[in-house]
């Protein structure tokens, strides 16, 4: 499997923002629930524990990363079903994430942005969404899931360009 990468760069006052979309037959009810029921996340991200709200922290294990190791997300906006706004926390940093879904007759659009305060990095960075969210993809379509040496470093130069592309 070559999967293309859809990532896309936009400057900001703050930085940058790395944007990727995935596209689904659902509700945005249904694919809320992929993003916020601890079962659910489980099936492509790791499972999460804790008591989820605006301005608390819960605990997710990354079950698809080396070691599987747990990281500290702060929910800093909850608006279901459309934005969930996170703060998560591992030895690389703070990483500043929205979850922002739109729904139209029936199909849903998610858009996964990544504040970045630089884009050091984003050769890595953007491969390992794209990949999370073919996870989400398969999991919710009961596919096998992807393997993420199908996205690095096989498009670790898409995500590189679009640092000089603009």
């Amino acid at each position: 499997m070559t999967p293309t990468p859809t990532g896309r760069l936009f400057r900001t006052d703050a930085g940058s923002d790395l944007v990727l979309t995935r596209t689904f037959r659902a509700l945005a009810d249904d694919v809320w629930a992929s993003l916020t029921e601890p079962e659910r996340t489980a099936r492509w991200f790791g499972p999460w524990e804790g008591e989820a709200g605006p301005g608390r922290t819960v605990k997710a294990q990354m079950l698809f990363e080396e070691q599987e190791p747990w990281v500290e997300i702060r929910v800093d906006a909850c608006d279901p079903p459309r934005r969930l706004a996170l703060s998560m926390v591992d030895e690389a940093g703070t990483w500043r994430l929205e979850l922002l879904l739109s729904e139209v007759d029936g199909t849903t659009e998610l858009r996964l942005v990544h504040h970045l305060e630089t884009e050091e990095g984003i050769g890595e960075v953007g491969p390992g969404w794209e990949y999370y969210l073919d996870m989400l993809v398969a999991s919710r379509a009961g596919a096998p899931l992807p393997a993420f040496d199908d996205y690095y470093p096989s498009q670790k130069a898409h995500f590189e360009a679009l640092t000089t592309a603009g």
